[in-house]
């Protein structure tokens, strides 16, 4: 196989050779591992080209100028080193791999001659397609064609049948118009005959009526002449007849008055003289009326020491302003027992509302302190033990009294409610009321809370100079009877300045609560406790049904646009307000509504009022610094 291949290398390189006119070695088949030799000797130069033969010299041989060339103009130079570059691929240790090479160019060819072959047959196929494609596309289109005219051809004939019913059924209105036309004036004509016939008619039968009206009325003027002449003829004779019996009753009335009244003093006249006449009479009346009088005033008198008397043994004492308990004894059993079932629902409604303080809005920790005060006093009663003493300070408005009220209620005590500048103008008489008030309190069968507001006017410090010597001695017997853990009273005090009080009073209270000015949660949950007070339900107070006969109804307050967020918004405004100040705003805001037109609270309405009240309430702060720094 070598051998053939060798042979057709030749036989290629033979014929390259006589195909052009010059070859070299090192030309197109310059082998790459053959490189390394000699290299050949440059191409000789070409021979100037000759100018062309005549006509003369065509039979003569050609010259041949190159030694190296047939007469033919082969160059055997290039078939020499072919041979020759073929003996070294045989000799050379490469031969194996260049046959290989060979090889392989040929297969490639024959590969890519395969593959040209199966691409146009490819074409052919995809030309054929086409060709289908576009037949087909043609055939489609002129379908197409086929049925859009016969779809044309079908309109115009639904065309000009439908023109044709419409010209029949224009004919056929006209001619019904013509026919409907003709009815209404034939009605018409109808119509007008008879109108004329019923106004005729009309005609006469209002000539009637007048006519017959015309009779009435001269028969009724006739006849109310003659009526109107027969009254007066009578009331002229009807008002002689009672003139004549006025002026006669008018005399027998005189003279019957005047009979009794002189009767009556006849009878006075006699009576006194009787008695100035006759000594023993007349000494009868004077003491009888002396009598009278000195009975009158004596009973007057005795009433009043009696009532005195009962009053201090068992009346309230005059130190007491508020009290849950009755002025007497027997006084007000039926309305205490009524407030205590009042209570009840409304301790229940409050448990269900989650309200465990009643209407009393404090800051949580002071309220579930109170509120442990409360169950504790409570306790304390059922157990016999010794109550335990309170003092409430705080800035005013805070909440102070109301909470000692609650707290009353809740332990289940009587409540009692003094104030300490009550105690001054009694003077010497203070110690007295205080052992009065120590004694009526004891006899609470419940036990009694006695809350001191303003404790500070009359138990500050005993060594104060301006204290007088009854303001020391009320506070001595305060003291005294204090001295002891009592199993009958709660004492609570409340004061806006603690440091005020005397040591020893401090010494006897146990328990100490401060009441701050109320958080913004707070303040929003008293703004919304006094709108419901005093805009929602406003007038809401049921009366007597006597009293709501002759009372005029109050106007419903309508309120719109106060949602939560305003509310919230006026209580972040009235930082540093007191809780006794937020209920005089919701009075304010009330007054403001009252004070309008149609009796509505909105919005702007409510943040005017809450802007003018926090400006007022700037500016006593600023009137109080300043009187401060004055001083």
């Amino acid at each position: 196989m070598a051998k053939a291949t060798v042979a057709g290398l030749i036989s290629a390189l033979a014929s390259a050779a006589l195909s052009v006119d010059h070859a070299y070695a090192d030309g197109p088949f310059n082998f790459p591992p053959f490189s390394s030799s000699s290299p050949a000797p440059s191409p000789p130069k070409a021979a100037p080209e000759a100018p062309p033969p005549s006509d003369v010299e065509t039979s003569k041989r050609v010259r041949n100028d190159n030694p190296r060339t047939t007469s033919a103009g082969f160059d055997p130079e290039a078939l020499e080193r072919g041979a020759k570059a073929l003996r070294e691929i045989t000799s050379s240790s490469h031969a194996k791999k260049v046959f290989e090479v060979t090889k392989k160019q040929e297969e490639t060819r024959q590969a890519e001659f395969t593959a040209k072959s199966a691409e146009f047959k490819a074409m052919q196929a995809h030309a054929e397609t086409e060709r289908q494609k576009v037949i087909y596309e043609e055939q489609k289109k002129l379908a197409q064609q086929q049925a859009q005219i016969k779809s044309q051809m079908a309109r115009y004939e639904d065309e000009l049948a439908r023109k044709r019913m419409q010209a029949e059924n224009e004919h056929q209105r006209a001619r019904n118009q013509e026919l409907v036309k003709m009815q209404e004036e034939s009605s018409i004509r109808q119509e007008q005959a008879r109108r004329a016939t019923e106004e005729q008619i009309q005609a006469q039968r209002r000539q009637t009526e007048r006519e017959k009206a015309e009779i009435e009325r001269e028969t009724i003027r006739v006849r109310a002449m003659a009526e109107a002449e027969g009254r007066a003829h009578e009331a002229k004779l009807a008002e002689d007849v009672n003139r004549r019996m006025l002026v006669e009753r008018a005399s027998a009335e005189r003279e019957k008055w005047v009979a009794a009244i002189n009767t009556t003093f006849d009878h006075i006249g006699g009576g006194l003289r009787a008695i100035l006449t006759d000594q023993n009479k007349l000494v009868v009346a004077v003491g009888g009326v002396t009598a009278l009088a000195a009975g009158i005033y004596t009973t007057r008198e005795g009433a009043k020491v009696i009532w005195s008397y009962v009053d201090r043994i068992l009346g309230q004492p005059s130190l007491i302003r508020e009290s849950s308990r009755g002025k007497y004894p027997w006084s007000g059993l039926f309305s205490h027992r009524m407030s205590t079932l009042l209570r009840g629902t409304e301790k229940g409604s409050s448990l269900t509302n989650g309200k465990g303080f009643g209407d009393v809005i404090l800051h949580p920790s002071l309220q579930k302190r109170i509120e442990q005060l409360a169950s504790a006093t409570a306790n304390t009663k059922s157990h016999q033990a010794p109550f335990r003493n309170m003092l409430f300070y705080g800035p005013p408005g805070t909440g102070k009294t109301m909470a000692a009220r609650e707290l009353a209620k809740k332990s289940g005590l009587d409540y009692a409610l003094m104030t300490g500048g009550d105690v001054a103008p009694l003077g010497s008489q203070a110690v007295t009321k205080i052992h009065q008030l120590f004694d009526w309190a004891k006899k609470s069968r419940k036990g009694l809370l006695l809350f001191i507001d303003e404790a500070d006017a009359f138990l500050c410090e005993r060594n104060k100079t301006y204290m007088s010597e009854a303001q020391r001695s009320a506070l001595n017997a305060l003291l005294f009877r204090t001295g002891d853990q009592s199993k009958d009273i709660v004492l609570a005090l409340a004061t806006n300045r603690p440091g005020d009080l005397d040591s020893a009073m401090a010494d006897r209270i146990d328990e100490v609560l401060e009441f701050p000015l109320p958080g913004e949660d707070e303040r929003f949950k008293l703004l919304k406790l006094y709108l419901d007070k005093y805009i929602a339900h406003a007038g809401e107070k049921k009366s007597s049904w006597f009293k709501q006969l002759f009372q005029r109804q109050q106007q419903k307050i309508e309120i719109k646009g106060l949602t939560d967020e305003v509310i919230r918004e006026a209580a972040a405004k009235t930082e540093g307000f007191s809780g006794r100040e937020i209920a005089k705003l919701m009075a304010s805001v009330q007054a403001a509504v009252y004070g309008s037109e149609n009796c509505v609270l909105d919005s702007n309405l409510f943040r005017e009022v809450v802007d003018y009240k926090v400006a007022e309430h700037q500016q006593r702060k600023k009137l109080a610094a300043s009187d401060g720094g004055s001083i």
